[in-house]
């Protein structure tokens, strides 16, 4: 089950996504919240559910994930398991644009991944 969570993790991250300049960034826990409050996140094979008390719910490519997340210093910060495995905890940027929410891991540095708000 590992490799093929490995392979499905770099699918949808590499999925192209929108010009980032359409984009705005997300500065605090209080606007992520009404972004995110009543919606779920979805992704080709992903489906989620981010509440405001700070869980991670949902199932990617027939897997659960679950998970708790943060807002630190102007990043979401969160620990997630998928299918039990550890992803690990990381801090990420998020930035959103319409019915759209692109998360950035490494606090922006890193690999992005958008979803649609439903």
């Amino acid at each position: 089950m590992g490799r093929v969570k490995s392979v499905l993790i770099a699918a949808t991250l590499l999925v192209a996504s929108p010009a980032a300049a359409e984009f705005a960034k997300v500065d605090s826990q209080e606007e992520f919240i009404s972004l995110i409050q009543g919606k779920e996140l979805r992704r080709p094979f992903v489906r989620l559910e981010v509440s405001r008390e700070g869980e991670i719910s949902g199932m990617g490519a027939a897997w659960a994930v679950t998970g708790n997340w943060t807002w630190q210093d102007g990043y979401f910060c969160r620990d997630l398991f998928w299918g039990g495995d550890p992803l690990g905890y990381n801090c990420q940027e998020v930035r959103a644009h319409d019915n759209r929410i692109r998360f950035t891991s490494d606090r922006g540095a890193g690999d992005s991944a958008d979803f649609r708000l439903r």
